[in-house]
Formats: structure tokens, sequence, C-alpha cells
């Protein structure tokens, strides 16, 4: 009886060990290992999509996502209060210092008006000259006898930082409202017949009149051939001084490779080209 106890006791530590053994395991305790990210609001699709496909694919993996912007993500993992920091912006000199940013994939930041207003395109110049406040009635650029509300981001916001130093209008812009969302710009611009705002191209829905630039509209040919101007990286922050989990190192891993890309693509953003 004894003997007989003793194989099933090897049989079953035999079985355990099978079962722990594939792709990505969770715990030994069987709880799910938790990769942590945090920050670029623009990036919520990119990284739903791209935690949705790994974890339908590594049982045992949890991928969280808190949507607090650029800026808010980036001291995340500065601090080590997340495993991947989200920026919808590159990194400073002094945050690249301590920081290691890897491009996940390319946003076209959108110029989006209300669907009533007549103006199609827009150049660079003028996009700053509104933006800056030298241009306020929509005349001005083609557009019906009406003034311009300008929409935008908060501060802190990597869609803000990128759109801002491409049109040349840092701590110039003259915003009707600042906004802490892509979401809330896209909602807002969709009710307001005079309005203009930035979102990323990901977050543009039908709600809202898409806008080329130059001649140009934003589209993954023109984004990643770089015709379309007005556009920035999308990319995920890691401190360089610390080894990332088992887990999280496995996700970077998928989420910056080819295999990513069809995912990336469903999200609205545009893969790197490789």
């Amino acid at each position: 009886m004894k003997k007989l106890t003793t194989m099933l006791l090897a049989v079953g530590i035999s079985v355990t060990a099978l079962v722990g053994c594939g792709g990505t395991p969770g715990r030994a305790d069987g709880t799910a290992q938790t990769v942590s990210t945090d920050g670029s609001t623009s990036m919520e699709k990119v990284i739903g999509y791209l935690s949705e496909a790994y974890m339908a694919e590594n049982d045992g993996i949890k991928i969280t996502y808190n949507p607090t912007g650029s800026g808010a993500g980036i001291q995340a993992a500065s601090e080590g209060r997340c495993d991947i920091g989200l920026s919808s912006r590159d990194l400073k000199p002094e945050e690249a210092e301590t920081l290691e940013a890897t491009v996940i994939a390319i946003d076209g930041i959108a110029m989006i008006v209300n669907p009533q207003n007549p103006v199609s395109d827009l150049t660079i110049e003028q996009i700053g000259k509104l933006y800056k406040g030298e241009i306020t009635n929509w005349s001005e650029v083609g557009g019906s006898d009406a003034p311009v509300v300008l929409i935008g981001r908060e501060a802190a916001s990597g869609t803000r930082d990128g759109f801002e130093s491409i049109t040349g209008t840092e701590g110039e812009c003259k915003y009707t409202q600042e906004l802490t969302s892509t979401g809330d710009v896209v909602q807002t611009v969709s009710s307001n017949p005079n309005a203009i705002g930035y979102a990323s191209l990901a977050s543009v829905n039908d709600s809202v009149k898409l806008l080329s630039v130059e001649g140009v509209t934003p589209s993954t040919e023109t984004i990643q051939n770089g015709t379309y101007k007005i556009q920035r990286d999308f990319v995920f922050v890691t401190p360089k001084d610390k080894d990332l989990s088992e887990a999280a190192q496995a996700f970077m891993d998928y989420a910056s490779s080819a295999a990513a890309d069809e995912m990336i693509e469903k999200a609205g953003a545009v893969p790197v080209k490789r």
C-alpha cells in the first residue's frame, strides 16, 4: 500500500509539472500573472487589441490598462508603478536618461471638424494660425462666416505635444477648451458646427469630418511613407536599469514584432516598417 501511494504521488507531481510547461504560464498557485500598462489615452485601441490577442494565446496572463495620459504613464514607468508606460510622444532628453522607448506603432494626428463644416483641406501654416488665434473666422480659410472654436488636449497630453511641435504652436495655442481624452475631443467637435480639433486617427469615427492636410489625407500608406506630416509614434516606455518581469518582457516582445501588425492595423494605427 505504501509503495502504491508513493507511485501515485510521483504521477501527480509529473502531471503538475507538465501542466505548468506551456507558453507563458501563470503563477504556481494558479493565479494570473499581471502585466500593468499606464498612460496614453490615444493608445487605448492599440493596447486593447494587442492585450486581447495576447491573452487569448497565453493562459495565466492578465494585461491591465490605466488611461492616465502620456506624461502620467511615463512617470509611472519611471517610478515603478507600472510594468510598461504608454506614450504618444517621444521621450524628452531628461526622460531618456533613465527610460527606454520602444516604438510599437505610428499614429497620424487627424485634424477634425464638424460634418457641417464645408472646409476639407488646410495647410500646416493655416492650422498653426488658427490655433494661435491669428485666424479667428472660418471664412478666412474658405469656410462659412462663423467664429472658430479651438478644441485641444490638456497640457500633459502626448497628442497635444506632438500636434504643437509639428505645427509650431508650442505655448501659443488659444484653446477654447482643453480636454482630458481623445474621445472627449471627438465628441465635442461632433456637437459643435464651428469646432476644430485634433485626435489620434485610431480614435476618429463617422461623427466628425476628417480633413486632409496640404492635400494629403491620413492613411496607412501616407503615414508610413511620411507624406502625411502630422504624425507621431506610439511608444512603450520601460526603465533602463531594471529588467521587466518574464510576463511583461514576453508581451513587449510580441507587441514589437511582426506578429502584432495585424492587431495594430485593426486598431486603426500603422505598423512600424520593418
